[in-house]
This record gives structure tokens, C-alpha cells and sequence, in this order.
């Protein structure tokens, strides 16, 4: 996985900072797996339970940066029928120390379950509980660097009236971006971009928060109405008494995706739906003079279905997708009912070895350039050969004075509590 995430231009005043290049094709790669190597670290022999709830690209990017991990089990629940069949193959394909529950309810119905287990003291202790969801501030930790990172890769005249739009559903990204501005990022302001679960946005305008029931959109992986983050949004703008009416804000319907992914195609940039969702209100928010930054989460292919309905044009698949398409879910399915995931998860079997992980050996992730045109995609973007994203060992970095100086600053109960 790149450490540099590129930033590609799409139009003279806006670029992307593609976050997609890495083993799951999604953003979340770089917040999950510095949480792995740091939660292996820190807990020692001690053995973990992570439980997490995804909208799905948090569970690929925790079952890939976990599997074969000592002493870790993995639990992760989903809303079943609600993503995408190959967000859904590239974590329920896994085995051994990951676990996966389809939940027949929404995401926040997945999110309430993991509350209870963690509300639940005699099953914290019995399976030594930890989350791998964005309340977890080492996922967000790790988020911070590639805000930094980009603005690096900007010409100093962007620097200096940058705008960044972020696609928003549990708001943990917005939360990293806000934590990267107060440690000095030059960012004139940030805009919240979500689809029509637009609990924050009518929040901002009229200062009531009243949570809708959650909707199925083309953007499913911001089908979230009660987003954890946001307490932590609030909090950091009273302690940097910044107004919350500071925070941009904007929420797109799925017919404007639509148009506005084929209006990013018209530009020569291939696009998937959050994506298109964060592009659109930066676009329609942008001043005179402004540069426009908006994030791309996710690999297009990972909707390749609605992509390829919504834009008319057959998309290859990376081979970290093709490879996993061809494999049989191994998830279990459950109502959206503690008592069962509370036995389920009692009664899960023991690890105290690694597993053996031979898909890491025989995948060789492989993903489309940075810029990817729209007329003819290359055929190369099927080719492990042509790029390798094969993830380095971690295991010098963990022993840096970097990372020293990190574990000293971060307490073991944000990982163990």
C-alpha cells in the first residue's frame, strides 16, 4: 500500500485525494491497519475480541489488516442485503479468526448491537472486547497523516484558500480532518457531504437533531443517520472555539449522484457515488479564488454494478475483487437481537496461534491507476504485475523511535478498556 495517497486533478480548482490504493481498495486500509499492528503491540499475549459494525468498507479493511493475527479474533456484523456483493465478498471470504454476521436490520441497528456488547461488563471481560469502529481513535490517528499528506502535494497558491469536502456517513473521517486542522493544517474550511441520511445537515441549518429512519442509497457506505462521531465534531470545535457554522455542509439525492458521476465522466474522471456526492457540494459551494479538495473513498469498482448501470460502460475488476468474487460467503446470519450475538460471541472458539493466511501469499492486489479515463479504461488494471500493492512489513517501523514515542503517547486502555 502507497504511503503516499495521490492527489489527481480533476479540474483546474479541484482535485481528488484518491484513498484507494491500498489491499481493500478503500480509505479505511491506512486507519485499520496501523490499528492492527498497534493493537498487536500494545495487547501483547493478551487475547482480543475485536467486534465491529460496517456499512462496508470497515470490514474488509479490518478482516484483511487482522486475519492470521495472534490471540485476535474478529467480529464483524453488517446490515445483510444493504452492500454490495463484492464489498460483501472481499471480508466474508476470509475464515478463521474472522467472523461474519449478516444482520437483518439497517447499519445503525448493527451499530446498536456493538453499544450493548460493549454496555455488557461481564462479556467485555470474558472475551476482552475492543472495537475496530471509528470510535476507536486509533483508526483516526492514522487518517490524520493523509490530510497533511495531500496538502503537501498541493502548489502553495492552493494551500492557501483550500476547501475540503469530506463524503460523510459516521463522520469518523470529518472528525480526523477537524483533528488535522487543529494541529495546524492550513484548511479555510471543511464541508460535510452526506447522501440522504442527512441527519447532520438539517441539524446545522435548524439546530434540531432529529435522526430519520435510515434509507438505502446508491452511497450505502453513508447509510447512517446516528453517526458516533459527532459528539466528538462538537467537542472539538468548543475546545477550539471554532462555530459550528463554520462547518460546510450538504446533502445530495441519488438522482444528483447519478448526474454528477456522469458529469465527472464528461471530465475524464471515472468516479463511484460517494465520491460524485462529496464532488457535487464542494462544486456547488466553491468560491472565486477557493481550491476545491474532495476525497475519493473507494475504488469504483467496488460498485461496479450501480457504475456500470449509472455511467453505460463495462468496468474490469482489480484482482483483489476478481479474486474474492469467486469465493463462497462463509458469514452467518442473525436478527437484530443482543441475546444471540451475545451467545454467539460466548461461545466463540479460542485462538492462541496465528492462522495461516495462504490468500495473502497467492493475492497479488492489483488496481487501476490514479487517473483513471473514462473512454478506455487500461487493460492493465487486471494485472498484479502492473501494480503490485503488496503491503511492506510493518515490522521495523514498529520497532522505530517513531512508534515508540506513539505507544508512549497513547494509553492502553483506548486499545484494552
Amino acid at each position: 500500500m502507497s504511503s503516499r495517497p495521490p492527489v489527481a486533478q480533476v479540474e483546474s480548482d479541484v482535485a481528488c485525494l484518491e484513498l484507494f490504493h491500498g489491499p481493500t481498495l478503500a480509505f479505511k486500509d491506512f486507519g485499520g491497519r496501523f490499528m492492527a499492528q498497534m493493537l498487536a503491540e500494545v495487547a501483547g499475549d493478551q487475547p482480543v475480541t475485536i467486534l465491529t459494525a460496517t456499512s462496508g468498507d470497515t470490514g474488509a479493511a479490518v478482516a484483511h489488516a487482522f486475519y492470521g493475527l495472534k490471540n485476535v479474533r474478529v467480529v464483524i456484523l453488517y446490515p445483510q442485503g444493504k452492500i454490495s456483493s463484492l464489498q460483501e465478498k472481499l471480508f466474508c471470504t476470509l475464515g478463521g479468526n474472522i467472523h461474519t454476521i449478516a444482520i437483518d436490520g439497517d447499519f445503525d441497528a448493527c451499530q446498536a448491537l456493538v453499544k450493548q456488547a460493549f454496555d455488557d461488563q461481564e462479556l467485555k471481560e470474558a472475551v476482552h472486547l475492543n472495537s475496530a469502529n471509528s470510535i476507536n481513535i486509533s483508526r483516526l490517528l492514522a487518517q490524520i497523516c493523509y490530510y497533511f499528506e495531500a496538502v503537501a502535494q498541493l502548489p502553495q497558491e492552493a494551500r492557501n484558500q483550500l476547501v475540503v469536502s469530506v463524503p460523510s456517513g459516521n463522520f469518523g473521517d470529518l472528525t480526523a480532518g477537524l483533528l488535522a486542522k487543529s494541529l495546524g493544517l492550513p484548511v479555510k474550511r471543511f464541508i460535510a457531504a452526506t447522501n440522504a441520511n442527512d441527519t447532520v445537515p438539517r441539524f446545522l441549518t435548524t439546530g434540531q437533531w432529529e435522526p430519520n429512519t435510515t434509507v438505502a442509497t446508491l452511497s450505502n457506505a453513508m447509510d447512517v443517520s446516528q453517526p458516533n462521531n459527532w459528539p466528538r465534531v462538537e467537542e472539538l470545535f468548543r475546545r477550539k472555539i471554532w462555530q459550528l457554522k463554520e462547518l460546510a455542509h450538504g446533502a445530495v439525492s441519488d438522482e444528483t449522484t447519478k448526474e454528477t458521476m456522469k458529469e465527472l465522466a464528461a471530465l475524464g474522471y471515472l468516479s463511484e457515488p460517494h465520491a460524485a456526492i462529496a464532488y457535487r457540494v464542494l462544486r456547488d459551494q466553491l468560491q472565486a479564488g477557493e481550491f476545491g479538495l474532495f476525497l475519493g473513498t473507494a475504488h469504483p469498482a467496488k460498485f461496479k454494478e450501480s457504475v456500470e448501470e449509472i455511467l453505460g460502460q463495462e468496468l474490469p475488476l482489480p484482482q483483489a475483487l476478481a479474486v474474492r468474487a469467486q469465493l463462497p460467503l462463509l458469514s452467518h446470519n442473525m436478527a437484530a437481537d443482543f441475546a444471540a450475538l451475545r451467545q454467539f460471541m460466548m461461545t466463540l472458539p479460542s485462538l492462541t496461534k496465528p492462522v495461516p493466511s495462504p490468500c495473502r501469499e497467492r493475492e497479488r492486489i492489483s488496481h487501476c491507476s490514479g487517473r483513471l479515463n473514462t473512454s478506455s479504461l487500461p487493460a492493465e488494471a487486471a494485472s498484479s504485475k502492473a501494480y503490485p500493492s503488496r503491503l511492506k512489513s510493518t515490522s521495523c517501523s514498529l520497532r522505530s523511535k517513531r512508534f515508540l514515542m506513539i505507544k508512549r503517547l497513547i494509553s492502553p486502555r483506548a486499545f484494552l478498556a
